[in-house]
């Protein structure tokens, strides 16, 4: 930055802010930059080239292939956008290079302002033993532990039996819980040493760790503090985000239940205190974890804005990004301590793209349905028919409810994730809310344990909503399959007769639900009443409504209705807040090979990247010959052909990503031309 007397001016105006980032947060901070009045710039990769962001930025540069290393992480790329646009300054958001003091040292030496702390503060607090000596310097309580040089097996494992265990191992150079390591017992240690430093390693290219005293089952409590250049700090409050899964945060709250006016007070003297210490400015966060006993530690700082901002801002009113875009011009503080006022309670969720059942696995592909709630915030950048690329993170949209006691805030977000339509994409939207429904965490009493000790209850989903939701979708099915479609408005209601259905015969359904095969029989036994048996489980709907993307009916004698989306034998369904994904298998050849169809079509099983294919056009191939190779999360799975013939078509080339359920090759088998004409 350009050095001026600080008598003649502090100010670093800018007019065009590029936005270094994608999809929620890019859309963010482009409401709050056009609300002061500045113009803004988008950068995307080719993946992201229809994303929303774009459209909703002034100007917009392409920065790359779709992969983030060729992208959003490409510092010289994003200097030239900025260059070639014009921007002035650079919003990094969070995640990609926000906390990269490259990044920002570059941006500074381009004379771009870089909204967001000096390359100087971003080193200091980067590194966790630098970071964590730099607080016991400043007063700041840390977990005891060991951050010294000697990082011998030997020296490591002298200074965990002077800690005593349990010990947590840690990558001073890590993040996402990458490179940690919790060791219960003294055995264990050199086999977790060992994992965590290669880990470190091939994540970070670094392996130093230090050790800390583990605490158990603390609450995760961070402070926002912001800092201007005029030499004021000021702090606004805790967000407890206690509730993680591998320590990824997936609900936050502000303000913690587990802390009272006197704790809130010491830790946010504590916070401003440290980042007056390394002359910080701008927004950081503070986190610390909290033990039983009410003593609080230092854990890391977070150089920038963080995911779960908005529930600072719906208890203060404020605007944490226009505060970001005022101090990075040069404008003091525009309040005091003394001028902080909280009130009520909030609550974020964060919706990812991924799949819970099987591990939480991420997941891309097509939103084909996406219907916001009322009533509640939504950070998003999606719409129906939007794109989820593979490449990026698994995070889609965060919802966030205010009210005026933590309860309420609680039932107004349960609520909104109940209305949510989000259809095509497998996420989170039901595990959230048990998570809101659990009564550890009803009570206030959530820690970071919470997920681990609650998961069978947290993950179940009862039998009988199952059944319903098979009963409904075998129905939806069935409407369509025959020529009755039209059998379902308000005129016909009482027009037919019904005579002509009094020998109704049940038609078998073979469904496939969340992977799952049920067989369901459907009888329809007046114009509007269908009875759907499962084994032994019975069900009665009559229709009352149905559109193209909702329907009402009368199950069990209680009316509902449900969002859906149909294309061909897929159905997706929203029923009682918890989405379903239908393949209505009933029509399709019996002797099926995974996804491939007795059609010839040979259909990816998940998405994933072709990393291999056996083939080539005109090539004759038997039953069960390996044609492609997709790889997903690290594992590879073949795709074979379904039937003896000749491949006519090829759909994918090396290197591609896929879609799950697109198909990536077809045969043309003897017989198959015969077959194709009778249906």
């Amino acid at each position: 930055m350009h050095t001026m007397s600080h008598n003649a001016s502090m100010a670093t105006p800018f007019q065009k802010v590029l936005i270094a980032n994608r999809g929620e947060i890019a859309l963010r901070v482009m409401r709050s930059a056009r609300a002061l009045g500045y113009r803004t710039v988008a950068v995307y990769s080719t993946a992201d080239a229809q994303a929303s962001h774009v459209h909703a930025a002034d100007e917009a540069v392409c920065i790359g292939e779709p992969l983030p290393a060729q992208s959003y992480l490409n510092i010289p790329a994003i200097l030239e956008a900025a260059k070639l646009s014009g921007a002035d300054a650079i919003h990094p958001g969070y995640g990609f290079l926000a906390e990269n003091e490259n990044f920002a040292a570059a941006c500074r030496d381009a004379c771009l302002v870089f909204i967001g702390p000096s390359p100087q503060a971003i080193v200091s607090m980067g590194d966790k033993a630098g970071a964590k000596r730099l607080m016991i310097d400043a007063g700041v309580p840390c977990i005891p532990g060991y951050q010294g040089a000697d990082q011998s097996a030997a020296n490591l494992a002298a200074q965990a039996e002077l800690l005593g265990y349990p010990v947590m191992i840690k990558a001073t150079a890590g993040g996402g819980g990458r490179g940690m390591r919790l060791v219960q017992h003294g055995q264990e240690f050199a086999e977790l040493l060992r994992s965590a430093q290669s880990e470190a390693l091939n994540a970070f290219g670094d392996a130093t760790v230090i050790l800390e005293r583990a605490i158990v089952e603390p609450r995760h409590i961070e402070i926002q503090v912001f800092a201007d250049r005029h030499g004021h700090a000021i702090h606004l409050g805790e967000r407890d985000c206690s509730v993680q899964r591998r320590h990824q945060k997936v609900v936050e709250e502000a303000p913690s239940p587990a802390v009272d006016a006197a704790l809130r007070e010491r830790m946010g003297a504590t916070a401003v205190a440290a980042v007056q210490a390394i002359g910080y400015e701008g927004a950081g966060t503070l986190e610390f974890l909290l033990d039983r006993d009410g003593n609080f530690y230092f854990m890391e700082m977070n150089t920038r804005l963080q995911v779960e901002h908005p529930v600072t801002e719906a208890i203060t009113g404020l605007d944490l990004v226009a505060w970001q875009l005022r101090i990075a011009a040069g404008e003091p503080l525009p309040l005091t301590q003394a001028d902080l006022h909280c009130q009520g309670h909030a609550i974020e969720v964060r919706l990812c793209a991924e799949d819970v059942p099987r591990g939480f696995m991420p997941q891309s592909g097509v939103m084909r349905r996406w219907q916001l709630p009322d009533g509640v915030r939504v950070e998003h950048a999606l719409h129906s028919g939007a794109v989820i690329p593979p490449y990026y993170d698994s995070m889609v949209a965060k919802l966030i409810a205010h009210g005026s006691s933590r309860d309420e805030a609680r039932r107004k977000l349960l609520r909104a994730l109940h209305d949510l339509v989000a259809l095509g994409v497998t996420t989170n939207q039901a595990f959230l809310s048990r998570c809101l429904a659990h009564p550890v965490f009803a009570a206030g009493e959530a820690t970071t344990a919470f997920i681990a000790q609650n998961e069978a209850d947290l993950l179940h989903v009862a039998a009988s909503a199952q059944s319903q939701a098979a009963a409904v979708a075998a129905w939806l099915l069935h409407r369509t399959a025959g020529h009755h479609a039209d059998a379902n408005t308000h005129a016909h209601m009482h027009s037919e007769s019904g005579r002509q259905l009094a020998h109704a015969l049940p038609m078998g359904m073979r469904l496939q639900i969340q992977g799952h095969d049920v067989q369901v029989s459907v009888t329809q036994t007046a114009p509007h009443d269908f009875v759907l048996r499962m084994g032994e489980v019975q069900h009665s709907i009559t229709a009352v409504n149905v559109t193209q993307h909702e329907a009402r009916f009368v199950l069990d004698r209680v009316m509902q209705q449900v969002a859906f989306e149909r294309e061909g034998h897929h159905l997706w369904l929203l029923h009682q807040g918890q989405p379903y994904e239908v393949l209505d298998r009933t029509r399709m050849a019996s002797a099926r090979q995974g996804e491939t169809g007795g059609d010839g079509k040979v259909r990816a099983t998940m998405n994933g990247r072709v990393v291999a294919i056996a083939v080539a056009v005109g090539d004759q191939v038997q039953a069960q010959q390996p044609l492609v190779t997709l790889e997903a999360m690290k594992m590879e799975h073949v795709h074979a052909a379904p039937v003896a013939g000749k491949v006519v078509a090829l759909h994918v080339v090396d290197g591609e990503q896929v879609q799950a359920h697109r198909v990536v090759v077809e045969i043309e088998a003897a017989g198959l031309v015969a077959q194709a004409a009778s249906h």
